[in-house]
C-alpha cells in the first residue's frame, strides 16, 4: 500500500487520536494540528521516530495553516465544538475555518480532503451548531469539489462526552432528567468505526465528492440509552421527564458556568432525531460491516462509575 502524507487538523481530539493511530500503524507520515496538539505527546508513540509530528495551531491561523497542509496527499478536518466559549465560535470552527482550510488544501495540490461534519447538519435548523455544520459542508464542497463529507451520529468510546457525562450525572444526582421526555432517537456510532471510515475515504478515490452518514447498528431513544447506562454501572436513578421549554430555561442559567453540562443550543439539537437518513450512503458502502454495537463497547470504559469499580463488574460477570 502506498505511504501517504496526511495532515489531521483536530488530530489530538477524541476521534483524532484513533485516526492518527490507524494511519501511523500502517506507515503513513502524519502531521497532527490542534490548539493544544503539542501536549498530546502520546501520539508520537503511535509510530516510528519522526513519523508523527505535532503542531499547535487554530483552524483560523492564517500564518501556520498554509505550511500545515503543504506537501500532504490528504487533509482530514476533525475540528468541531459542542459549545461556544473561550474565544471559539461555531461560525469559525464549523464554517469559516473549514472553508479556508479546504481552499488552501486545493491550492497546495492536496489529493484528498475529508470533512467530518455531523448528522443533523441543516441550514434550516433552530440549532446554531447544526446550521454552521451545514454551512461548513457547503463551503468545503465549493472550495474543494472532490471533498468527502462524513456525518456521524453521536460518537461513543472511552473518551466520549456522551456516556461519560451521563454517568457523571448518575454519580452525583438521584434523578436523571430526560430532556423532551427522552423520546429523541439517536444512533450511537463507535469512534473506532468512524476512524476506519476516514481512513477508507483517504484510500478510495470512489468516495470523492460523496456524503456518508455514519450510525451504529441500532436506533435508541434517549430514555433507552439512559436506562442502558444505568444498568451497566449498576445504579438505580429516578428518570424524570424534563420538557424542552424547562430544559432551555435551565440551560440558560447553567450557561454561566465555565464548563456548562447543558446549553440552550444543545436543547435545540435534541428536538430532532439524530439518525441516518433513509437511502443515505453509510458504512455498508464503505465496506465496514457490521458497525460496532454500543453493548459491545460500553462495558469496557465505565468502571470508575460503578460501585466497587472493576471488582464490581467482575462479580456481576
Amino acid at each position: 500500500m502506498k505511504q501517504h502524507r496526511v495532515a489531521v487538523l483536530g488530530g489530538s481530539g477524541f476521534i483524532g487520536r484513533y485516526v492518527v493511530k490507524r494511519l501511523a500503524e500502517r506507515g503513513d507520515v502524519v502531521t497532527v494540528g490542534g490548539r493544544h496538539a503539542a501536549d498530546a505527546k502520546y501520539l508520537r508513540l503511535k509510530g516510528e521516530v519522526g513519523q508523527v509530528g505535532l503542531v499547535n495551531l487554530a483552524i483560523d491561523d492564517d500564518n501556520v495553516i498554509p505550511a500545515f497542509v503543504a506537501g500532504n496527499d490528504a487533509v482530514v478536518n476533525l475540528v468541531g465544538i459542542l459549545r461556544e466559549g473561550g474565544g471559539q465560535s461555531f461560525e469559525i470552527a464549523h464554517h469559516v475555518g473549514p472553508a479556508h482550510l479546504a481552499r488552501l488544501a486545493r491550492e497546495a495540490g492536496v489529493e484528498r480532503f475529508v470533512q467530518v461534519s455531523a448528522i443533523g447538519a441543516d441550514r434550516r435548523s433552530t440549532s446554531l451548531y447544526a446550521r454552521t455544520k451545514a454551512a461548513g459542508e457547503e463551503a468545503v464542497r465549493d472550495a474543494f469539489p472532490t471533498a468527502t463529507i462524513l456525518r456521524p451520529s453521536v460518537v461513543f468510546g472511552p473518551e466520549d462526552q456522551f456516556f461519560n457525562r451521563l454517568a457523571q450525572v448518575a454519580m452525583l444526582s438521584p434523578v436523571m432528567p430526560l430532556i423532551g421526555g427522552g423520546d429523541t432517537r439517536l444512533q450511537p456510532v463507535y469512534v473506532g468505526d468512524v476512524a476506519d471510515a476516514i481512513v477508507r475515504c483517504i484510500d478510495e478515490p470512489s468516495t470523492a465528492g460523496r456524503v456518508y452518514e455514519l450510525g451504529g447498528p441500532r436506533v435508541y431513544t434517549l430514555r433507552a440509552l439512559t436506562e442502558l447506562l444505568l444498568d451497566e454501572i449498576g445504579r438505580k436513578r429516578l428518570l424524570v421527564d424534563l420538557p424542552f421549554g424547562l430544559a432551555a430555561l435551565q440551560a440558560r442559567f447553567l450557561a454561566v458556568l465555565p464548563n456548562p453540562p447543558l446549553t440552550p443550543d444543545q436543547v435545540e439539537l435534541l428536538k430532532s432525531d439524530n439518525i441516518v437518513s433513509p437511502g443515505a450512503l453509510g458504512f455498508e458502502e464503505l465496506g465496514i460491516t457490521p458497525p460496532t454495537a454500543v453493548e459491545a463497547i460500553l462495558p469496557t470504559y465505565l468502571d470508575r462509575f460503578r460501585k466497587g469499580g472493576w471488582y464490581a463488574r467482575e462479580r456481576v460477570v
